[in-house]
C-alpha cells in the first residue's frame, strides 16, 4: 500500500543550505522508490488556516518511507532543512482505490460508530 511522507512547511528561509538540500534530496529518494506528488505549491485553502507550503512524497509502502527518512543519505541533509524552516513532517499510509469512508468505522469504539 502506498505510503506518504508529508511536510507542512510554515516558513522556509531561502538560502544556500536550502538550495543544497533541494539539490541533494532527489538522490536520497531513488533507492526507496520515493517520488514527489506535491512539492511546495501554495495550497488553495477552503476552510480554516493553512499557512505555508505542502510537500508530499509517495513511497511503495511504510517500510520504504521509514527507511528513506532514517537513511544515512537523508539524515545527512535533514539539518539543512530543519535549520532553515519551521514545520512538521509525518509519514502516513494511504488507502486503496476500493476504500470507502465508512471503512474507518470498523476501528472506532462501538459507541462512536452508532
Amino acid at each position: 500500500m502506498t505510503a506518504y511522507a508529508i511536510a507542512h512547511l510554515r516558513s522556509v528561509t531561502p538560502n544556500a543550505e536550502i538550495v543544497e538540500y533541494l539539490q541533494r534530496i532527489d538522490a536520497t529518494l531513488a533507492p526507496y522508490g520515493g517520488t514527489f506528488v506535491v512539492h511546495g505549491d501554495l495550497p488553495e485553502v477552503l476552510e480554516g488556516e493553512f499557512p505555508g507550503n505542502l510537500v508530499v512524497i509517495a513511497f511503495p509502502g511504510l517500510e520504504e518511507a521509514r527507511a528513506w527518512y532514517h537513511s544515512p543519505g537523508y539524515q545527512a541533509i535533514l539539518p539543512l532543512r530543519t535549520r532553515n524552516s519551521d514545520g512538521a513532517a509525518i509519514i502516513v499510509q494511504g488507502v486503496g482505490p476500493e476504500h470507502l469512508a465508512t471503512d474507518v468505522l470498523a476501528g472506532l469504539p462501538v459507541e462512536a460508530a452508532r
